[in-house]
């Protein structure tokens, strides 16, 4: 071992006889120490320092003390005895933690007297670290317990704990499910590191220790986002500056600089982690903080570098001054022929273990757990071949031990089937899970051939792993349980399982905090259309399989409920998510299921009830999910709506003789009339229209032709036929038309006044509310706005080939050539040159900006220049339909629905219809024999 720094001379009482060596000089301070016994780790504090020695079977302490002119100097070794064999151990500022070989914890006081740590439940430690006055641990199933002293919010736990001292370890919530490799603490602040290289701080943050870019204390942890997506590997943290390592040899600190312990040739503070620029080009491969400086070591080149406070010689480099950039340690001539295995880094000490080639081999890698990362438990298809081959078997009660230890921890199938190739779990944000799907269907395909084990997995996953799942995680890696057990619900589908753990799955989710579950949102959104579509399928299973039991459908389930809303925020992720990884809308569709018209006319009911109020004893209503439902479906729901409207049930006039005016009949149905002549049709149409109330829109619509009083259907079908043939032809000057002639827009300069496009929305609406098909030869753009969908270039196409191909063209187009065509943001549109980017006249199109330069010139077509009439059409056509139900629709079922091009089950159209007769009474039909149209 090689030591340096605060009165290490005499090497601890560790040295045996004549094994003491120093370098060329005192000052220097670097000794080499020839030891007793083996050191298997150590760690070093303010006031005190820690060694294992006898494979952990004993512990020596060296406490640092202060004579009566106070300088301070170290005490003699005491020796602490261990029942238990300890592997790590972790020094505060006078404290040390202790974890033993069956992760148990053991706290070491100011006398020296060990006593177990309480209040674990069991749990297997895995890691341990202190700061000054407090400790944080590890569990084996990922869980973060800490203790001791609040004063800085380091313990983590909110300011609502109190900032005196805690002695009972409690748990750390926000990092629940993160599968964490590393905690660490310095003097009031903490740190914690995730598999995929998230960095989590919280404590003492006056000089920016944390790394948040500013210097407000945390009392929870928090993100250091600026090291995202940077591989870190290890953290250390000094008493007030914070050092991180990356995967490539790269390091960061931040935090006080007052004694060069930051290493940029500078006394600065750094809010932000900041490169070591005299380390680059050196792999650096271990770096360790004490109070006031810093070490690294070059693995490569078995060379150690310092910077920071030097007053106690801890830096070794020859002189006892501070240093802000990093320079070598003088190390001992006589380690050339050893390796350096770790460091160590604490107080105003630093030490260093070697070892032989061959003894480096031998020695157990003890370290791990204190000085770096511990080894995240995963679950692969080795250990489920494992599994496989001893359910039979008297070792099988092994196998469910490691099933449920695995199962039921959030944080090991979080750390689990990692997509390690190129490093990408490294990249795991909001818009990359870092998980590789392909190694989670493996999986569980695998863990399907065998029942039994399955059986386990399921039992364990929905009684303890739900049970378990914070609704807060602090991080993205703390989300992927979610893109998991879709899987596991696949499998079990398949095997036609129950839904109750789909249920349970889906319960947890809605269980998540809002911010949480719009994050996972975006993890949905991110993912391939393969993965997007198995997810949509295990829910959309699971509902089919509930919908078929009509008690429970009756009962409108509680989940029910669940399987509607986690489909709905799948289907929110799914129009959110980057076009060309967008499935279509009929993925959600569940075609099979046919939805009994009573059933729907129940639910539109619900709907109308409870209109957007969504909360506990809001119940499972589908119309809120139209995306679920076939366009048969929707059609019904559709006519159910606008018969509720036409005669709503409180329509009820009261018969006027008591007893008996108790009881409520139909009031006559109100109709909105349309007396005409058929020689001037759009002018009495309009006129009409015009001086009507736009509430009568709702009513049943009845048209009379030529002071003709019977009332019959064909009048009505005659006058929509008729009108709207009179309307769309180019001589009525409403409208613009392609090159063919086959296809109607709206005009930039239109030549009717505006209220014209306002009544033939009334129009169209009229028709599609009275169920009467009509001639509306407009593009697909046309029932994509209608649906709030925004049109595209494709929807240009089909308008003008030519123009749209013209646009195809330029995007792909070479680069260079793009920049050789002089174009500019303009566009001639219905006889009028327009700019596109008003504000920069003349503006040319590049390879840049090619594409938003066609977004522009589409947009410009089909919303900027028509943006008053179609607004005006669009008021006329939602004064009838109700817009809600009519975005039920998909733009192309829209267009089937309103002009015919769909094949529809008529005769169901039909019966719908008929359930709502009883709405009129016996005397109003022989009235109105024909006023109600049957489909």
């Amino acid at each position: 071992m090689i030591s340096w720094g605060e009165d290490c001379r005499n090497g601890f009482g560790l040295v045996k006889p004549g094994g003491l060596d120093t370098t060329k000089t005192d000052i220097s301070c670097v000794n080499l120490i020839h030891l007793k016994s083996k050191i298997q780790a150590l760690s070093a504090g303010n006031s005190v320092v820690a060694f294992i020695r006898n494979n952990g079977r004993l512990v020596s302490v060296a406490r640092i003390q202060e004579d009566l002119d106070g300088r301070r100097f170290t005490g003699k070794l005491k020796s602490v005895t261990c029942k238990e064999r300890i592997r790590a151990l972790s020094c505060g500022d006078s404290h040390a933690v202790l974890l033993s070989e069956e992760g148990r914890v053991l706290c070491l006081d100011k006398a020296n007297i060990l006593s177990p740590l309480g209040n674990l439940c069991n749990r297997q430690v895995t890691q341990v670290a202190c700061g000054d006055q407090h400790s944080i641990l590890l569990t084996q199933d990922g869980q973060v317990f800490t203790w001791g002293q609040n004063t800085s919010g380091q313990l983590g736990l909110g300011w609502g704990e109190p900032r005196d001292m805690s002695m009972s370890p409690k748990p750390l919530k926000s990092l629940s499910g993160i599968p964490l490799v590393q905690i660490t603490a310095g003097g009031d602040h903490s740190f914690a590191l995730s598999l995929s290289g998230a960095v989590f701080g919280w404590g003492k943050n006056t000089a920016g220790q944390l790394g948040l870019g500013d210097t407000t204390n945390r009392c929870a942890p928090a993100p250091v986002v600026c090291l995202n997506l940077k591989k870190t590997v290890l953290i250390s943290c000094g008493g007030e500056h914070t050092a991180v390592l990356t995967k490539g040899g790269v390091v960061f600190t931040f935090g006080s600089g007052h004694y060069g312990q930051l290493g940029h040739n500078s006394l600065r503070d750094e809010l932000r982690p900041r490169v070591v620029g005299q380390l680059c080009g050196s792999k650096v491969t271990q770096i360790a903080c004490g109070r006031h400086h810093t070490l690294a070591f070059v693995g490569p080149s078995n060379k150690m570098y310092s910077f920071g406070r030097g007053e106690q010689g801890q830096l070794g480099n020859g002189v006892k001054i501070d240093q802000s950039v990093p320079l070598p340690v003088q190390l001992p001539d006589q380690i050339d022929d050893q390796k350096i295995e770790h460091i160590f880094a604490g107080g105003n000490h630093s030490f260093a273990l070697c070892s032989l080639g061959q003894e480096s081999e031998e020695r157990p890698n003890n370290l791990r757990s204190s000085v770096g990362k511990v080894t995240q438990q995963a679950i692969d298809e080795e250990i489920i071949d494992k599994w496989i081959s001893e359910c039979d078997s008297k070792s099988w009660k092994k196998g469910q031990k490691e099933i449920t230890k695995m199962f039921s921890s959030a944080s090991c199938l979080n750390g689990s089937f990692l997509d390690k190739s190129c490093d990408k779990h490294y990249q795991t944000s909001p818009k990359q899970s870092g998980l590789d799907y392909s190694l989670v269907q493996g999986a569980f395909r695998k863990l399907a051939k065998k029942g039994k084990v399955l059986t386990e997995v399921e039992a364990v996953v929905q009684h303890t792993l739900l049970r378990s799942l914070y609704e807060e995680p602090i991080g993205v890696e703390g989300l992927r349980v979610y893109l998991v057990l879709p899987e596991l619900l696949r499998v079990l589908h398949k095997q036609h399982r129950r839904t109750d753990l789909t249920e349970a799955v889906a319960a947890a989710i809605l269980r998540l905090h809002p911010d949480k579950l719009q994050v996972l949102g975006d993890c949905w959104s991110s993912l391939k259309p393969s993965v997007m579509t198995k997810h949509i399928g295990v829910w959309k299973k699971a509902l089919s399989g509930i919908l078929r039991n009509e008690h429970i459908l009756r009962t409108r389930d509680t989940g029910i409920k669940h399987l509607l809303q986690v489909l709905g925020h799948l289907h929110r992720a799914n129009q959110k998510s980057v076009e060309t990884q967008t499935v279509p809308d009929s993925t959600f569709c569940m075609e099979e299921v046919h939805f009994n018209p009573i059933f729907l006319e129940e639910d539109v009911k619900l709907w109308r009830l409870w209109s957007k109020q969504d909360v506990d004893q809001t119940p499972a209503i589908f119309c809120r999910y139209p995306f679920l439902m076939n366009l048969q479906s929707k059609i019904n729901v559709f006519n159910i709506n606008a018969a509720l409207t036409k005669n709503p049930p409180n329509n009820r006039q009261r018969t006027g003789m008591w007893p008996f005016d108790m009881f409520l009949v139909a009031a006559p149905a109100p109709f909105f009339e349309l007396r005409l002549n058929r020689a001037s049709l759009i002018e009495d149409t309009f006129h009409q229209l015009s001086v009507a109330y736009h509430s009568t829109f709702k009513r049943s619509l009845v048209v009379y032709f030529d002071e003709d009083v019977k009332l019959t259907d064909v009048y009505k079908r005659d006058f929509f036929l008729h009108l709207f043939d009179k309307l769309l032809v180019p001589e009525s000057g409403m409208f613009m038309y392609n090159d063919t002639n086959t296809l109607a827009w709206f005009p930039a300069m239109p030549r009717v006044e505006e209220k014209h496009y306002f009544l033939f929305g009334v129009l169209c609406g009229m028709a599609l509310y009275n169920n009467n098909m009509v001639h509306l030869p407009f593009p697909m753009a046309f029932f994509k706005k209608l649906v709030n969908i925004n049109p595209s270039l494709e929807d240009l196409r089909e308008f003008s080939p030519i123009e749209a191909g013209s646009l195809q063209y330029i995007l792909d187009y070479p680069d260079d050539d793009v920049e050789n065509m002089d174009m500019t943001f303009s566009v001639m549109w219905g006889d009028v040159a327009v700019e596109l980017d008003p504000k920069e006249t003349g503006k040319l199109v590049t390879s840049a900006n090619k594409k938003e330069f066609v977004d522009t010139y589409v947009n410009y077509i089909f919303n900027q220049s028509v943006e008053v009439v179609f607004e005006e059409f669009r008021k006329g056509f939602f004064k009838v339909c109700d817009k809600d139900v009519v975005e039920f629709f998909q733009p192309e079922e829209l267009r089937g629905v309103m002009v015919g091009k769909e094949n529809f089950d008529w005769e169901m159209l039909k019966q719908v219809r008929t359930m709502f007769c009883y709405y009129m009474t016996e005397a109003q039909s022989q009235i109105y024999p024909e006023s109600i149209v049957y489909i």
